[in-house]
């Protein structure tokens, strides 16, 4: 909102939350979403067939649109690729679906309206019924059922998405909200500074803002209006601060402190060849998380000692066919190869939840809640010759460098013995044929993303060779809410002691067990959790390859002794705020 305005020579203060680090001067670029009044209108029944080859003609334009910019994501930025590619997925599969196809059309014949109040219409009543059902996350999902619905629209009006076709050089885009499509649309090079009146810090447009390292500004309430297009503007996403036609003292004052951080980035760049070691001498490896094959060149730039996630997902994602085991191991090789003699951990398809494969539309069903149905190892387990045509590559991939092979979303032990009894299968069909293999046969982990696997970790530790923690999924089902829904987003907390807790029996129970325990989610690359996680135990950090020179120099400056006594202090607390308090405190002491 804004906090403070002030008149002098015109500059106004206005003050949001900061989600994307870094200071950006440019000119503004308002995007205005709205389409205006819609028509509403009854057809003659001459008019009635014209008008539905009007709205399937629109309906087709859409699903082209969303299938370019699914494509468009292969060159993008890996976390940004992870957050927006499941999205555009998903909105292709509504434009396929015959509730808003087939129905909208049913709607136009049925009523004799215009095909604008159909779509309309078929929204309503979805809104409606996702209401009724009283579940957060289908109230969540009808976002994305009005961003299909506004495509759709926008066809119909031929008033196509023009928001960033033409953008001046330093462009500062100011917003309501930034939807997938619009992010596909965002060329990096002429693009500043994101400000939006909506969304936080762990949704999805400052993910995306952080992985493209624009400096972004969001929830900024009453920002329409008070910006004008080709006003200059100053974005300081660290202070959460955007200066409207700044003074010459703001710029010089800013500018200070943008040399400053290029000045940081020269040090950090310094840090590449030096080990992630702390004062006392304990290492910590740092990894990288890995969602396209032309990311390995990232990680490798950025020092990374491995990599620590590799996402399968992209392999059977915007294609009408499934990857054959050749394919897959065509693809595989080539990134084990690229991290030269580094270890890769591979894991399984984790497709299902928000992540949908056309391939894979015939295998998982309509499930009431994606997050909670077929998803992860239980995809991969009810479809065996999937699973085991994606570890026969992954086998194969592992004779050309270290691999090790990662479960998602394990919930029990009877999962992970299965796992094991199709590996040996698939080890065995390959041996008998001669197919060079890994050998010996790859290391399997499991990851925990569910407070069930938390909670029985000391017996999951007995049936695999390592633990990957995935904060995200887990604070999300632990604390039972989607970070991509706005209004309860700021809910998000993985400071909560619930969540903290689950982190330490996990750790301790692998520590027990003998096996490493790494942690894979967003935590891991945020150096303010640095000292918590090293002080809980944690000997591996797996993150974006940018953020591996900023937790390096947050682990060279601890001492992980104090850091052991401040996490012990930190576990005593059932407060988030003191929680908070003491790591923050601990950090300002480095």
């Amino acid at each position: 909102m804004v906090k403070r305005v002030t008149g002098k020579g015109g500059e106004r203060v206005i003050d949001g939350v900061g989600v994307s680090g870094g200071i950006a001067i440019g000119v503004a670029h308002v995007v205005e979403t709205g389409l205006g009044q819609l028509p509403e209108y009854e057809l003659e029944d001459t008019q009635v067939e014209a008008e539905a080859g009007r709205f399937r003609a629109a309906l087709a334009k859409a699903q082209k649109q969303v299938g370019k910019l699914r494509q468009k994501t292969a060159s993008m930025p890996e976390s940004v690729a992870e957050e927006l590619a499941p999205l555009l997925d998903a909105h292709a599969a509504m434009l396929g679906s015959g509730r808003m196809g087939a129905g909208t059309e049913t709607l136009i014949r049925e009523r004799k309206i215009n095909a604008e109040a159909a779509v309309q219409s078929v929204v309503h009543e979805i809104n409606e019924a996702f209401a009724a059902m009283k579940d957060p996350y289908l109230a969540a999902r009808i976002t994305d059922v009005r961003d299909v619905a506004g495509r759709i629209l926008r066809n119909l009006a031929d008033k196509p998405y023009q928001a960033f076709s033409v953008l001046p050089k330093d462009a500062v885009i100011i917003a309501d909200e930034l939807s997938p499509a619009d992010t596909a649309l965002l060329d990096p090079a002429r693009v500043a500074a994101l400000v939006t009146t909506a969304g936080g810090p762990e949704g999805h447009s400052a993910i995306m803002a952080r992985s493209m390292g624009l400096p972004a500004v969001l929830g900024v309430q009453g920002l329409l209006g008070k910006v004008r297009s080709g006003e200059r503007v100053l974005v300081d996403g660290e202070q959460g601060r955007i200066v409207v036609a700044p003074s010459d003292a703001t710029l010089a004052e800013f500018g200070r402190k943008a040399e400053a951080r290029k000045r940081l980035e020269r040090q950090l760049a310094r840090l590449r060849s030096l080990p992630a070691e702390s004062r006392d001498g304990e290492r910590i490896s740092l990894m990288a998380n890995l969602e396209l094959p032309r990311d390995v060149e990232g990680a490798v730039r950025a020092g990374a000692e491995g990599v620590g996630l590799l996402r399968t997902e992209f392999l059977f994602m915007n294609r009408d066919t499934l990857p054959d085991e050749d394919e897959q191991y065509a693809v595989l090789r080539g990134i084990v190869e690229g991290m030269a003699g580094l270890p890769v951990t591979i894991r399984t398809l984790d497709v299902g939840g928000d992540k949908i494969s056309s391939a894979l539309g015939g295998k998982i069903g309509v499930s009431p809640n994606p997050a909670l149905g077929l998803r992860g190892i239980r995809l991969s387990l009810a479809e065996p010759k999937l699973f085991e045509t994606q570890l026969a590559a992954i086998l194969r991939a592992g004779a050309h460098g270290p691999v090790r092979l990662l479960l998602p979303l394990i919930s029990s032990v009877e999962q992970i013995r299965q796992a094991r009894r199709i590996l040996t299968r698939v080890v065995k069909r390959l041996t008998r044929k001669g197919v060079r293999i890994a050998d010996p046969v790859p290391p399997l982990g499991a990851m925990i993303e569910v407070p069930g696997a938390a909670l029985t970790a000391d017996a999951l530790a007995r049936e695999v060779d390592y633990f990957a923690i995935g904060t995200n999924d887990l604070t999300s089902y632990t604390l039972a809410i989607d970070r991509s829904d706005d209004a309860v987003a700021g809910l998000y907390n993985p400071l909560h002691p619930a969540v903290l807790r689950l982190i330490q029996f996990t750790v301790d129970a692998g520590n027990r067990a003998g096996i490493p325990v790494s942690i894979c989610g967003e935590i891991a690359g945020d150096p303010r959790y640095t000292p918590l996680l090293t002080g809980l135990g944690v000997r591996e950090l797996s993150m974006s390859s940018h953020s591996i020179p900023r937790v390096k120099q947050r682990v060279r400056a601890l001492d992980t002794g104090a850091a052991m006594r401040r996490a012990l202090a930190i576990m005593d607390q059932g407060d988030e705020g003191r929680i908070s308090a003491l790591l923050d405190d601990f950090n300002d002491s480095l």
